[in-house]
């Protein structure tokens, strides 16, 4: 999991684990939120680096399905296979906002493919007092849902919109079931993937913000659906002042790969409130976002930095 480069003699791509995908969904999310924002510039860059890694463990994704069968199987029942779902699911959703829906579309029928193989391998191997990854049961739906009703408004395909909803609850389900199996220790202790806790939350207001959005919803069941919109979202920025307050208590300055686990949930949590604003009439929610938004860019920084410093570390002790 620590692993920063592989071993000598193997392509260097093969030596990133699952986890790696969380990498794309951060700078993915970043993507998506500086282009809410008007930085199009920052947006378009955060999405080439996303699209990049993204073909990167796409590449070693498919190598390892296709010859090395073994270490395939012992990943797939891991969370950290479920960012496969969620990484590609946040691409398709930047793709869309830049009017490429047609690889949008290809984006969701990819994720969607993936989705049900990888969600019953994981559930079958869940055990209790997991780490945050367990939350991407939540997230994968979830990034599903905001594909979904993204391409529904772009596309006016009422059918997409009422296939988000149901990704939406489902979600929803699976957040709550995931919860009881979370090892609430990981707050003082995690490694950064229990930031995914609150981050599974923004995903849904995310989804929820862009189901309250759709006209296909009206009267009671826009009501509904901005009421658990809200409600997600002001969970999720309660995790966010708790796991910042730990952070603060038990500093854990050194690299991890999971640290990207953290990025994302900041970026989401930003992206949910600027989405929010508009659709839920809930007007400081879009400024509060904007500053939110520039604290996850903060991290992604620092996190790169930490990067960068720890593969110069082990370069320079390598004989």
């Amino acid at each position: 999991m620590n692993q920063v480069f592989p071993l000598p003699g193997r392509r260097w791509w093969t030596g990133l684990p699952p986890a790696a995908g969380a990498a794309v969904m951060a700078a993915g999310i970043l993507s998506v939120g500086l282009h809410l924002i008007g930085f199009d510039g920052l947006s378009l860059a955060a999405l080439v680096l996303a699209a990049a890694l993204w073909l990167v463990l796409a590449a070693d994704f498919t190598t390892r399905l296709v010859g090395d069968r073994g270490r395939f199987a012992a990943e797939a029942d891991t969370p950290a296979a479920l960012t496969a779902v969620a990484a590609t699911a946040v691409l398709g959703t930047r793709i869309s906002q830049l009017g490429w829906q047609g690889l949008a579309v290809a984006l969701l029928v990819l994720a969607a493919a993936l989705w049900p193989g990888l969600l019953i391998a994981v559930v079958r191997h869940w055990k209790t007092r997991m780490p945050g990854a367990a939350f991407l049961v939540c997230v994968a739906t979830q990034g599903l849902a905001v594909l979904a009703a993204t391409l529904a408004a772009a596309l006016h395909r009422d059918w997409l919109a009422r296939a988000a909803l149901g990704a939406f609850c489902l979600g929803l389900l699976l957040y709550g079931a995931a919860l009881p199996r979370f090892d609430f220790r990981e707050v003082l202790r995690g490694a950064g993937d229990h930031w995914v806790a609150g981050g599974a939350l923004a995903i849904s207001a995310l989804a929820g913000s862009k189901l309250t959005a759709s006209p296909v919803w009206t009267g009671s069941a826009h009501t509904a659906l901005r009421t658990v919109t809200l409600v997600a979202l002001a969970l999720s920025l309660g995790w966010y002042v708790l796991l910042l307050a730990a952070e603060l208590r038990q500093w854990r300055p050194h690299y991890d790969i999971r640290r990207w686990a953290t990025v994302f949930p900041l970026g989401m949590t930003a992206t949910a409130c600027l989405s929010a604003a508009g659709p839920t009439g809930v007007a400081w929610l879009r400024p509060l976002g904007e500053v939110l938004l520039w604290i996850a860019v903060g991290a992604w920084l620092l996190t790169f930095a930490a990067l960068v410093a720890t593969a110069s570390g082990r370069r320079g002790h390598t004989p």
